[in-house]
């Protein structure tokens, strides 16, 4: 079994649903010829020719509606955005068209379309190329949101999403895109969209976390003399409700850590869900360990932006002494 990266798994992923279905095909910015700007599509150009990679002009308006005009006439488009901070442009044709396409023609017609995107910081790189904005698309009914974590889960779930039946947002965490490798079957694999996984069990409080920010969530808490359960959402929207109740309500505690700004961040939301679902099984109040209300930072800021093991830790810590 080949070891992998998130790169090399999203490739592979795209390789396999584009051997199997000749409705699937791939557009956007560089996504032929130069592989992507991460090398995601590397050497599929050559693999499955022009009519299936296929280099759009720089307009993510237009690379998604061109997308959803193939995708409810019968074909299974990946639309790659270069960075998900670009994506705005086309946010109408997404919460407009794509998400009520279904209800608008009462179950006549469906929009199979999948949007890649690279999202989060943690690269260096210049504005607009880092925002976290999985919320915005998480807040519209028709959308679902797939956010993998590592290279396994990043196959499987983009499987899925390319023959799920309705739009999805994948949102790769362009951080860790290299940062971690592991055993990645050559076969085909689904995982499910919707479904959270138990990365590791504990008792006595569960952190939940999502994309690159698990990585460090779990290391910080290597550092951490409690038995942690650490729950990775995968997929945001729809939210595995139920595991993350379970888990509460075995621990009584519970942080939550990611990288979006605090108001209105999906933190607020497992916050909100707990708190109807098992207020009475608290020990403590729940922390949440996120981003600033502010413009993601350039640079030389990113690290007091970003949470890290000194902010995830201490959270950890006040949940436990109460």
């Amino acid at each position: 079994m080949p070891k992998m990266n998130i790169v090399e798994a999203v490739r592979a992923a795209l390789r396999n649903e584009l051997k199997k279905d000749k409705r699937v095909m791939v557009m956007g910015e560089d996504v032929g010829k130069n592989g992507g700007v991460f090398r995601c599509t590397d050497g599929l150009y050559n693999e499955f020719g022009s009519e299936r990679l296929i280099d759009t002009p720089l307009s993510e308006p237009g690379i998604v509606s061109t997308a959803i005009g193939l995708a409810v006439n019968g074909m299974r488009p990946v639309a790659e955005i270069q960075f998900s901070g670009f994506i705005y442009g086309a946010f109408d044709q997404l919460v407009s068209h794509a998400a009520k396409i279904r209800s608008r023609s009462r179950g006549r017609y469906s929009c199979p379309l999948v949007v890649r995107a690279p999202f989060g910081g943690g690269i260096r790189a210049l504005e607009l190329h880092c925002e976290s904005v999985e919320t915005f698309f998480a807040h519209v009914p028709g959308l679902k949101v797939v956010i993998p974590s590592h290279p396994y889960d990043a196959k499987g779930l983009l499987i899925s999403a390319i023959r799920d039946p309705d739009p999805v947002i994948f949102l790769e965490p362009m951080r860790v895109y290299r940062a971690i490798k592991e055993d990645v079957p050559d076969k085909e694999y689904t995982v499910p969209i919707g479904k959270a996984e138990i990365e590791q069990e504990g008792s006595d409080l569960t952190v939940i976390s999502y994309g690159a920010m698990l990585k460090y969530t779990k290391e910080a808490l290597e550092k951490s003399d409690y038995s942690i359960e650490i729950i990775d959402v995968r997929t945001i929207s729809p939210l595995d409700t139920e595991t993350i109740i379970k888990s509460v309500e075995k621990t009584g505690r519970c942080v939550i850590v990611n990288e979006a700004p605090k108001t209105c961040g999906f933190a607020a939301e497992i916050i909100a869900r707990i708190n109807e679902k098992a207020f009475f099984n608290l020990e403590a109040p729940i922390e949440r360990v996120t981003g600033y209300d502010c413009a993601f930072p350039l640079a030389k800021l990113e690290n007091y932006y970003l949470p890290d093991e000194k902010r995830i830790l201490k959270a950890v810590n006040k949940v436990m002494s109460q």
